[in-house]
């Protein structure tokens, strides 16, 4: 067989793969985006899940988007009482690298349920009910991935240390392992780099515990939310995250986190958190976002990485507490690049 005829078989041979390959790239995606035999294509992906509690049944909203049998990432918001709503980002990222994931209100937020009653907010009601809400969407340490961010960064920490045989992957995105030590980097480090006249008037309406003054509110947004929760001007801020806000249960937010963003305040259950000691527990595939300008000290979240015994640092030198936003490139790589490496064994 002289060499001509053997380029023109060659040649024939990747043609007719051509075709091939094309269509099982379209099957792919459309494999991704197909609701065929999903119990869930009646209402697009969202499923009300039943959750049992000992003050009864309630129903927490998610929505799945995407189909991944590998790759599933579940989000826990921040707050509490805040929504999913945060990060709607990821629908800019996500898809074109083929990650399902599941969007999810806790209880108490604005699509779930909210039912009155103190009683239920505590972090291990908390922890029961993102192991029910795994259950019900068939999530196993094959391919599931937490990400909690904020306060979901305390559920995530908390429920990986109860339930990590069931994960594939825990990111704990903005947020440090001890409430006492974040306190201190807000009062210590965050509050003295404002200007001393406008800090010395927050700290006077602590003190006064005047916090419905919304001359309050004015200072802590134009003077420290823009400078470490997300770093654009008020008029900038993205629609999402003002929807985010705007829908947040402050019974929630207030009996766990207290008042402000500026450390927690007055009798808030969440002021003695710290579970800095129990880091090393933690065997799970583990990246930990920090970022620079961010109200958790990027320090401890570096800290936190080579705390775990499989741990991972993603820094955002452009990013504060909402890194998702304003350092959006380095934040979702970071993230995406942790889910692929986990996925193929290379983490």
């Amino acid at each position: 067989m002289n060499r001509l005829t053997i380029w023109f078989m060659a040649f024939a041979f990747l043609i007719s793969c051509k075709p091939q390959a094309e269509k099982q790239q379209e099957n792919t995606s459309q494999d991704y985006w197909s609701f065929e035999n999903r119990d869930d294509q009646f209402t697009g992906g969202i499923k009300m899940i039943p959750i049992k509690t000992e003050k009864g049944e309630f129903k927490v909203w998610t929505k799945r988007v995407g189909n991944n049998p590998t790759k599933k990432v579940l989000f826990l918001h921040g707050g509490p009482g805040m929504t999913h709503e945060a990060f709607e980002c990821v629908d800019g990222y996500f898809p074109q690298e083929g990650i399902e994931y599941i969007y999810y209100d806790q209880l108490g937020s604005y699509y779930s349920d909210q039912p009155d009653d103190l009683s239920l907010w505590t972090t291990e009601r908390f922890v029961e009910e993102v192991e029910q809400v795994r259950l019900a969407l068939g999530l196993d340490s094959s391919n599931f991935y937490l990400l909690g961010q904020s306060w979901g960064g305390i559920l995530a920490m908390e429920y990986a240390l109860k339930y990590q045989e069931n994960l594939k992957g825990l990111m704990i995105s903005n947020m440090m392992s001890s409430i006492p030590e974040y306190n201190a980097y807000a009062q210590e480090v965050l509050g003295p780099q404002m200007d001393p006249e406008v800090y010395k008037e927050i700290k006077a309406m602590e003190e006064a515990e005047d916090f419905s003054n919304p001359r309050y509110g004015e200072l802590l947004f134009n003077h420290y939310y823009t400078e470490h929760v997300l770093r654009k001007p008020a008029e900038e801020w993205p629609e999402a995250v003002m929807r985010t806000l705007n829908h947040a249960n402050n019974q929630v937010y207030v009996h766990m986190q207290g008042y402000s963003e500026f450390g927690i305040t007055g009798d808030a259950t969440l002021k003695e958190w710290d579970v800095r000691d129990r880091l090393k527990e933690l065997k799970v595939p583990t990246l930990v976002i920090g970022a620079q300008y961010d109200t958790m000290d990027p320090k401890h979240m570096e800290w936190m990485a080579g705390e775990v015994q499989n741990g991972r640092y993603l820094y955002c030198p452009n990013g504060s507490h909402l890194s998702q936003y304003d350092d959006q490139k380095n934040y979702f790589s970071g993230v995406i690049d942790f889910v692929n490496d986990v996925a193929d064994g290379s983490f």
